[in-house]
């Protein structure tokens, strides 16, 4: 008997670890497929030689319509509770990946289909991509990240305009209120995905998983708080290999040779 295909196929290409949404037509996310995705992830943290991933959806037209709202029809309080979980830990996985995440997105990103992008360190879209989190529209809210990481993102008044008042947004207005840093024309998203990824490999593992560590702490603690902890860990960062390697390797102009450590 054949094996079923995976949700979540990853592939790896040198230092990036490649996730693709793969549930035709829609990659709509289910139980099953947040599972993949939270193991997926956790996969390549252990994987001492990937330093940054690209997420991109399989087909052209959908990055991710986000839930299968079937799951939800019956209104059944306990599968609500279940899901929200799941959803809920693999998104704060992929937002906790030791490395750098970039999402492609190369068409409709809706509901969790955009907050898995919101989840990723930074987002590239095709221009005919359209972004949306229209969970009230259906009597639900964005459970795994979307209010929080919106509103971050692009400030209250636009998360509001998108969650509360259901704005779609097209990939030019989304580049010009700051929720995707780039816009590329249709079909090469994930080639800018991917050359945005191998820049990591020329960064010190090490140093992008602190700075990375510091620059998400300021979401949620004071620029008082958190100075000290920088300070603390650019002492740290002593104690690994990598720093002599980097410093070294500059100082001798040739490329260093990090071990992640």
């Amino acid at each position: 008997m054949s094996q079923s295909k995976p949700c979540i196929e990853l592939t790896t290409q040198g230092h990036v670890g490649i996730l693709t949404m793969s549930n035709p037509p829609a990659n709509t996310w289910t139980k099953d497929t947040l599972i993949d995705l939270k193991n997926k992830v956790n996969e390549l943290n252990n994987n001492k030689n990937i330093y940054a991933l690209v997420l991109t959806g399989e087909g052209e037209k959908f990055f991710s319509a986000g839930a299968d709202l079937n799951v939800f029809a019956s209104g059944d309080k306990g599968v609500a509770a279940d899901m929200s979980r799941v959803f809920g830990e693999a998104f704060e996985a992929l937002t906790n990946f030791t490395g750098v995440s970039v999402a492609a997105i190369n068409g409709y990103a809706m509901g969790g289909g955009l907050e898995v992008a919101l989840a990723c360190d930074i987002r590239i879209a095709e221009e005919q991509a359209q972004m949306a989190l229209p969970e009230a529209k259906v009597g639900l809210l964005p459970c795994a990240g979307g209010t929080q990481n919106l509103a971050w993102l692009v400030g209250e008044g636009w998360a509001k305009r998108m969650i509360l008042c259901g704005e779609r947004l097209k990939a030019d207005k989304a580049l010009q209120i700051g929720l995707v840093e780039e816009v590329v024309p249709q079909g090469e998203s994930f080639a800018a995905a991917l050359k945005l990824a191998n820049q990591v490999s020329e960064q010190s593992p090490s140093s992008v998983s602190a700075c990375k560590t510091l620059i998400q702490k300021g979401r949620h603690q004071s620029m008082a708080s958190v100075l000290p902890l920088e300070r603390e860990l650019f002492v740290g960062l002593f104690d690994t290999q990598d720093q002599q390697e980097g410093v070294n390797a500059f100082l001798e102009k040739r490329r260093a040779n990090w071990v992640n450590g």
